[in-house]
This record gives C-alpha cells, sequence and structure tokens, in this order.
C-alpha cells in the first residue's frame, strides 16, 4: 500500500482520487461540515471501495457508485 495522500475537499478530481485509489493509496480528504473540519479516508480493498467517515464506515461494490459518492459529498473538484 503506497503513503496515504493528504487533500482537501475540491482539491483533485474525481478520476485523479479513484486512479490514486487504485494505485493502493488512502486518500484522506478533509472537509468542512457546519464549521468543523474533519478527514475522510477513502480507500480500495479487495475490490470493495470504503468511505471511513468520523460517524460511519460505507462501502460501495462499484466504481461508479464510488464515484457517486466522491461527487455527491463534495470530496471532489467540480469538473465541466
Amino acid at each position: 500500500m503506497g503513503a496515504p495522500l493528504y487533500i482537501s475537499a475540491g482539491d483533485l478530481t474525481t478520476d485523479a482520487i479513484l486512479e490514486a485509489m487504485h494505485e493502493g493509496r488512502r486518500i484522506v480528504v478533509t472537509v468542512e461540515t457546519m464549521g468543523n473540519e474533519h478527514d475522510v479516508t477513502l480507500r480500495y480493498d479487495d475490490g470493495i471501495y470504503y468511505c471511513d467517515t468520523p460517524t460511519r464506515l460505507h462501502r460501495h461494490d462499484r466504481p461508479d457508485e464510488m464515484r457517486t459518492c466522491i461527487r455527491k459529498m463534495g470530496y471532489a473538484a467540480e469538473e465541466a
């Protein structure tokens, strides 16, 4: 597993985040919610995509599900 990649929400595109995950890196995204910052860890292990938030660990089985999650939660840069 590669070294974790630390980013702020909006630093990378969805494709760049998924590419880093497929390379075996954990992506630690700093997000701001209601004036507070916290980290969310995104990872890909054994064919499953994981989102580890301060309150919940959830998973996605398919790349399109993970792509939707990344976009919906605002972790990636806006794409044209």
